[in-house]
């Protein structure tokens, strides 16, 4: 099991532009450091604010070492808490989502209020002091209907993301959505690898036939800079999109950490679906037409999202293992759409069920080549695995910065 001194001489050793060396995707240590040095330490996307539309309900997910509760309170602001009762430290909430009018641990009945403070502690004596129990709170931030944890005691900043999500996101209305479909699937391969297989359609062709009907596989459509003055068809789908109050210019982080990135989908088409038509009747918020194409959004370490007239597909990975990852893909649509009268379930998720479960197969396949001893690193396709590279760019170019020593603790 590497230590972090080593992980840091691995990652700064590193071939430029090839992809990472077996440990970096195999070893328990560099999991570890992982977990402690970006998901304990960036702004993870949690779930679309509609899967917690009224007052109790809640929803649950695992980081690392963390269990972490998501509910909506009386006011109706969306905060999120550790799952751990303040008593003896049971989970407070052990499904994936539910609805409760109070917190209430079922090992001894502690109860807390949804804002977090304790409520309600039996037997616990005159000196008791409940105000100091409340439930311990992670920073939450709800952008447009998407709800960011952070488990920083310092977040980094947001402000700047939170901005351009607000002028992206508006026109989908996400907080007049709801959930019309959501699956969780484990893939058993390492989150980057995850990652670096979403971030190129160098594969799409060969693996992705469904999804291949309406999303383009030209890589000049999604570089990460953005299409150039060659590529007319995007230029023309922004003119139009922008005359009608759609934000499309590609946006990014100064270190692209993450990108906003509308673009047309194939032949015209208007959604993910094995027709190409719209899967659902009823648009999303104030879009204006249906082949409006796909609003894309990717934010390093955990989330990629497709916004389209008719729907909208939010994805969270989360790291289990060195080599096991949870994806969970939820569906929306507009919260007054109705099921076997605007849509139905088959046509609504069968491209992305078909493509998830492909692309899981994709990367069980890569993990257990990588695993091999005969495994060395290769050379990416500058053509198309420029996303790849910059994604293995930010991940090393951060971890470089955290895992070195500082002038102070160069000096001891």
């Amino acid at each position: 099991m590497l230590n972090p001194a080593e992980i840091l001489s691995q990652i700064a050793n590193r071939q430029k532009n090839f992809a990472l060396t077996r440990d970096l995707y195999c070893d328990e240590g560099v999991f570890q450091t992982d977990l402690e040095q970006i998901w304990y330490k960036e702004w993870l996307f949690a779930i679309p604010a509609c899967e917690v539309p009224k007052t109790g309900n809640y929803a649950t997910m695992q980081v690392g070492a963390y269990p972490i509760l998501i509910v909506r309170g009386g006011d109706g602001k969306v905060r999120a808490f550790h799952n751990v009762c303040r008593h003896r430290g049971q989970r407070l909430c052990s499904k994936p989502n539910g609805s409760t009018p109070k917190l209430v641990c079922p090992y001894h009945q502690w109860t807390y209020e949804l804002d977090g403070k304790l409520l309600y502690a039996r037997d616990m004596g005159d000196d008791f002091d409940a105000s100091k129990f409340g439930l311990k709170p992670v920073h939450c931030v709800d952008l447009n209907g998407m709800v960011f944890i952070c488990l920083a005691q310092v977040p980094p900043a947001i402000g700047d993301l939170a901005k351009q999500l607000a002028s992206y996101l508006a026109p989908n209305k996400l907080a007049d959505s709801k959930v019309a479909f959501s699956s969780t699937i484990i893939e058993n391969g390492n989150w980057k690898l995850v990652l670096e297989n979403n971030r190129e359609c160098y594969h799409c062709g060969g693996s992705h036939p469904s999804l291949c009907r309406t999303y383009s596989d030209n890589p000049r459509m999604t570089a990460m800079e953005g299409p150039d003055s060659a590529s007319p068809d995007i230029l023309a789908h922004w003119k139009r999109c922008e005359e009608a109050g759609l934000p499309s210019r590609f946006i990014n982080h100064p270190k692209m950490q993450w990108r906003l990135a509308r673009i047309p989908l194939l032949n015209n088409a208007e959604s993910y679906t094995m027709s190409t038509k719209a899967a659902v009747a009823k648009r999303m918020g104030d879009m204006p037409f249906n082949d409006a194409g796909s609003l894309l959004f990717f934010h390093y370490p955990n989330t990629w999202n497709h916004f389209l007239a008719d729907h909208s597909i939010v994805f969270r990975v989360l790291p289990i293992s060195p080599t096991e990852t949870q994806v969970t893909t939820n569906w929306l649509v507009h919260k007054d759409a109705v099921e076997g009268v605007d849509y139905n379930i088959e046509d609504l998720t069968r491209v992305w069920i078909n493509t998830n479960d492909e692309d899981r197969q994709v990367v069980e396949e890569n993990q257990k080549g990588i695993l091999s001893p005969a495994y060395e690193p290769g050379p990416y396709s500058m053509i198309q695995e420029e996303g790849v590279v910059q994604f293995i760019d930010w991940y090393a170019e951060t971890m470089i910065e955290r895992l070195s020593p500082t002038p102070a603790m160069a000096a001891e």
